[in-house]
């Protein structure tokens, strides 16, 4: 392992290239490698390392993608919340200009179980997309029993789902939608981040612009990356109530990111209902 200590990690492998080595995902996650739980977990907690999960995974064929970590200052960073993204070895299903993933979520300090989420990684904007769970199934896997196994069968069956969400985003591709509907969709989106959305000082119609000729189109997949980056990244100028400027902030906790991207897109699969 190199020990320069100017040495940096991108979050994320190249989109179509190999994985993260260890050595990279241990500078970027050291909790997928705690060798024991938090002092404050009780003696009933039974304490699997996310380092013998994600061996297991590897050796299913799934390959890391993406490791980060929660990085507040009351969590140990040994122990702390923190998500694995993998992809299959090889891959058969085709989504244009973007890749299913599996989503790892764990923690060694009680605040999250060993979770299964299905995601897109969408080249263009190197943004990872999470699954509403009320659409493709979710697995969680308590800290007790034969964790990995467990933990591996519920990534295998995920992936099984790859060619039906393939399915869900080409029906998102070809459904368009008008104005109106647009910035409906911008309006209950900034909700999810910001309930009093006369707090947030933007409007809703500035989640609806282009950061790329990619993500210019009417239909619902192009409107829910637009909206789903812009909320993600930040980075918006605006307004309070009170006259103050103000400008948006990137979304760095790991469960917000969570929260509001499974969110986002259960509004846009509402919208294939509708």
């Amino acid at each position: 392992m190199n020990t320069d200590d100017s040495l940096s990690f991108s979050p994320r492998a190249s989109a179509f290239d190999r994985g993260l080595s260890l050595e990279a995902i241990r500078e970027l996650a050291p909790a997928v490698f705690a060798s024991s739980a938090h002092e404050w977990m009780s003696l009933k907690y039974c304490f699997i390392p996310t380092e013998r999960v994600l061996a297991g995974l590897i050796s299913a064929g799934f390959v890391p993608v993406e490791a980060r970590q929660t990085q507040a200052r009351s969590a140990s960073p040994l122990h702390a919340r923190h998500i694995v993204r993998l992809r299959r070895r090889f891959e058969t299903v085709q989504l244009r200009g973007s890749v299913p993933e599996v989503v790892f979520l764990n923690s060694h300090d009680g605040t999250s179980a060993n979770q299964l989420r299905m995601g897109i990684f969408r080249v263009v904007c190197t943004n990872g997309l999470i699954v509403s769970h009320g659409a493709f199934p979710a697995y969680c896997v308590s800290h007790r029993g034969n964790v990995v196994e467990e933990v591996v069968t519920g990534a295998l069956r995920l992936s099984e789902d790859f060619e039906r969400l393939a399915a869900e985003v080409e029906r998102m591709e070809h459904r368009r939608l008008l104005k109106n509907e647009q910035m409906r969709f911008a309006e209950q989106a900034l909700a999810l981040r910001y309930p009093e959305a006369v707090r947030a000082g933007i409007h809703p119609s500035q989640l609806l612009t282009c950061r790329r000729m990619e993500d210019l189109g009417d239909d619902v997949w192009r409107t829910l990356n637009r909206v789903q980056e812009q909320l993600l990244r930040g980075g918006l100028s605006g307004r309070t109530v009170d006259g103050r400027l103000t400008r948006t902030r990137r979304i760095t906790s790991i469960k917000a990111d969570v929260r509001l991207n499974s969110q986002l897109w259960g509004l846009a699969a509402d919208l294939l209902v509708a």
